[in-house]
């Protein structure tokens, strides 16, 4: 029995975002150990929050509602901050800042009004989201709408969570998610312990108010601060939830949105994990099979080959890791950059290139897949993603599985993933230890009364499994459900007419597809 309990673990929660391969991942959950007595558990006291009937905000809240945007030249677009109170409950006290790009309408003549946009994470910077908007949206989307990405509290230039220094960042990246000697446990331990103090002592108030719903509050200021009566959203992945507990909270507000690689909020951590699990050992064995398929396969002349090779790779930077420059690939980097290129088939040729490599004891491509994971470049991390994920996947549900328990859970995962089970039955505990934590999961949502708005998954997605998308759909009174039969993560986007044409239609002309539709 692994007796440590304090790890980095496995991808939780996901994020789309164009980065070194063209899409990047990071693990949900930073799992640690902090001070439960100066941090206890986190309920948000919706206070004063509801709108009075007949007036369009809480009285409470009128000052924020009625901002301005003061746009300035940010290179080829324009940015623009705006305030929100950090407590909601509090609305006299601290405020925050929320930084804000915006994209012009390719046709201005021909502009609808805002797409507001959330590529994910949560910890994805929806900023340069909108920069890569050109890369990411159809043409007809980009002539209609401005494409305004913001980034969340806690996240990027939004009052960012901080923990600790690139270096130790690093490290604790780089730990093996599941350490099988004495010294791998005490060296775990102590960048856990590292890491979550030092999130708790730089900013122990905003560790404590970077919760979903209250980043969709914030959403909702920023759609008065736009002039717009209603929301027109485009989420990715952790962006759906966003858009869903928005439209829960403001269904009236609702315009036409679209929650792409929908995530389940009813879902609880094993549910999650084990689904998760069952996902990235599909796609790893769809990835093999298309190696397989194309003859000659550098991997072996079956699936099951090509997976034990891969697998006797893992092990081999488990039991030594390979030096990379001044740096070095272990097993906990090696998984990163396995999982990073099974979010989108394009990117499986990476996966290749980086395996092939590995075979002949050059770990530098795989190193720069698990950089990619991070959000990492050359000179060090370029964004916060790694230090928000965890305090945001916490706060909305810091329900665990107490590591005593895990072991017990390891035959049900194996079952379903004999590859990454074990790895992600350990996350299950990852909030155990987190310093601030939410209760549970935060659905069901109905938004009851919105508009209609569409969901889709796709069935051999890794990272939103495609029952995700069907039970949001189904909790969601006016959800049309879009299912997009392929591989890779999310619909939109990825080359299937019948998917964009109905997201792109909907978008730009308001036609609801009749649902659910199978592309």
């Amino acid at each position: 029995m692994i007796k440590h309990r304090r790890w980095i673990v496995a991808a939780l929660a996901v994020l789309v975002v164009v980065g070194l391969v063209g899409a990047t991942i990071v693990p949900a959950l930073l799992s640690a150990r902090g001070s439960s007595d100066d941090a206890p558990s986190y309920t948000l006291d919706p206070v004063a929050l509801e709108p009075v009937p007949g007036l369009p905000t809480p009285p409470a809240l009128a000052e924020f509602y009625d901002q301005e945007l003061a746009w300035e030249a940010c290179g080829e677009h324009e940015c623009a901050t705006y305030e929100v109170p950090l407590d909601y409950a509090k609305p006299k006290g601290r405020t925050i800042e929320i930084a804000v790009l915006k994209v012009a309408a390719v046709e201005p003549d021909d502009r609808i009004g805002s797409l507001v946009v959330n590529p994910g994470g949560p910890g994805a910077s929806g900023v340069e989201f909108a920069v890569l908007s050109s890369a990411i949206l159809g043409d007809e989307v980009l002539r209609a709408y401005d494409v305004v990405g913001f980034d969340p509290r806690g996240v990027g230039q939004s009052a960012p969570i901080d923990c600790v220094d690139d270096e130790t960042l690093d490290a604790y990246i780089a730990l093996d998610p599941l350490p099988d000697s004495p010294e791998e446990q005490q060296e775990a331990e102590r960048l856990a312990k590292e890491f979550a103090e030092g999130c708790l002592a730089n900013d122990p108030q905003l560790l404590r108010h970077v919760s979903t719903e209250e980043a969709a509050r914030d959403v909702d200021i920023l759609r008065a601060a736009l002039g717009e009566d209603q929301l027109t959203w485009y989420g990715a992945s952790y962006g759906t939830h966003l858009g869903a507990q928005y439209a829960d909270l403001f269904p009236e507000r609702v315009g036409r949105m679209v929650l792409d690689g929908a995530t389940d909020p009813t879902a609880g951590v094993r549910e999650t994990s084990l689904a998760q699990a069952k996902g990235f050992e599909t796609a790893l064995r769809a990835y093999v099979d298309n190696c397989v398929s194309s003859g000659n396969c550098f991997l072996g002349d079956s699936v099951d080959e090509g997976v034990a090779t891969i697998v006797d790779l893992m092990e081999g930077l488990d039991e030594e890791p390979l030096a990379v420059g001044d740096r070095e690939l272990g097993f906990g980097n090696g998984f990163y950059g396995l999982i990073a290129p099974l979010y989108n088939q394009g990117y499986w040729t990476y996966l290749n290139l980086a395996l092939r490599s590995l075979q002949s004891g050059d770990g530098e491509l795989l190193l720069a897949l698990a950089d990619s994971y991070a959000m990492r470049g050359p000179e060090g991390y370029l964004s916060n993603l790694m230090e928000a994920i965890g305090a945001i996947n916490c706060l909305d549900d810091g329900s665990f599985v107490p590591f005593e328990e895990v072991e017990q859970e390891y035959a049900a995962f194996e079952e379903v993933s004999p590859t990454f089970g074990r790895i992600f039955a350990a996350g299950m505990a990852g909030c155990e230890d987190w310093p601030v934590r939410g209760d549970g999961p935060s659905g069901p949502f109905t938004a009851e009364g919105a508009a209609p708005l569409l969901v889709t998954g796709t069935t051999r997605d890794p990272a939103t499994p495609m029952e995700w998308a069907e039970s949001l759909a189904s909790q969601l009174s006016s959800a049309v459900l879009i299912r997009r039969d392929g591989d890779g993560h999310t619909a939109y986007g990825k080359g299937n007419a019948c998917v964009d044409g109905a997201i792109e239609g909907y978008l730009v002309e308001g036609v609801v597809p009749e649902g659910p539709l199978d592309c």
